[in-house]
């Protein structure tokens, strides 16, 4: 099997002959994968690992996002990062909410907002067409379309943000409408462009912590699903897959977006309440796909070879 009858009959429960891989790491976990390895560049060590997706973007042509010279530097939406070391890692992280301090909708209007215009679209069809000759998956989006919740919150603060959530504040609606304006313009465009060579687009929003939802199923039902099942929609009305990424303890929220037309749910946190694989398996059998489900709070960065091994087998 090449990787997209792979994926393809895993989705559709046929079989395999391996289980479908999906490969995330931070930069210093890929370097010392490609240091291993004895490999130079990302896709090297991609086609090593068995990974059998590969993303498209459109290329960025907007207006030059610029670093300051505190060191930060400028996300589309005006928000800017640091990068902060963990320890063991360095990550982004904000610097700079401009809408941290924003009371009023008419507050707005003296933001920058981005569009799909800020984009070029003209490569896509022959980037989808490559990847599907060399028997890949193509696939567009990331874990911050539309992510309402974290997205934002890099904006106006994540404490803020829950207190929109449950106060539906108008500034939070306005931005969310912002959002879905940005995202559903680019990924349609982006989806035209590809002519149908697109298989999976994702999504993604963090509706879990590790004991629990981190909202009300009734504020996602008021102010998120109708934006999610038009997302969806659109996925779907171009002939491809939905993918969305969610961590925490999201199970009790599965069965709502598989209404809302979910194919793929990722990632699985395994050591989240209520997340087991088997009980996930044995409710969603034939209804959805789960994909990234080895633990990598514990399994991947803390068990043996052999403990790895078995979490493999069982899936």
């Amino acid at each position: 099997m090449n990787s997209r009858e792979r994926v393809f009959s895993a989705l559709e429960y046929k079989g395999f002959d391996r289980p479908p891989t999906h490969h995330y790491g931070t930069p210093e976990i890929n370097k010392e994968l490609m240091d291993f390895l004895g490999v130079s560049d990302y896709e090297e060590m991609a086609l090593i690992l068995g990974d059998d997706l590969r993303h498209i973007e459109p290329e960025y042509i907007g207006p030059e996002l610029r670093t300051f010279e505190d060191g930060t530097w400028e996300g589309i939406w005006g928000e800017r990062y640091m990068n902060y070391c963990f320890g063991e890692g360095t990550y982004p992280e904000v610097a700079y909410m401009p809408y941290a301090e924003v009371e009023e909708v008419d507050e707005l209007k003296d933001f920058r907002f981005p569009t799909a215009d800020w984009f070029d679209y003209s490569t896509v069809k022959e980037r989808a067409a490559s990847i599907h000759e060399r028997g890949f998956v193509a696939y567009i989006g990331d874990a911050g379309v539309p992510d309402f919740l974290n997205g934002i919150a890099r904006c106006r603060g994540v404490e803020q943000v829950l207190i929109d959530v449950g106060m539906e504040d108008p500034v939070f609606l306005e931005l969310m409408e912002k959002r879905v304006e940005f995202f559903y313009g680019k990924l349609k465009r982006t989806l035209e462009a590809a002519d149908g060579l697109i298989d999976i687009v994702a999504f993604g929003e963090d509706l879990g912590t590790q004991n629990g939802l981190t909202i009300n199923p009734k504020s996602y039902d008021k102010l998120f699903a109708h934006h999610m099942e038009r997302f969806f929609k659109l996925a779907h009305d171009f002939g491809a897959r939905t993918m969305m990424h969610s961590c925490g303890s999201v199970r009790d929220m599965i069965p709502r977006l598989i209404d809302l037309g979910l194919d793929i749910q990722e990632v699985v946190q395994v050591d989240a309440a209520k997340m087991d694989i088997r009980e996930l398996h044995r409710d969603f059998y034939g209804k959805v796909a789960f994909c990234g489900s080895i633990s990598v709070q514990n399994t991947l960065p803390r068990g043996t070879e052999e403990e790895v091994r078995q979490e493999v087998r069982l899936r």
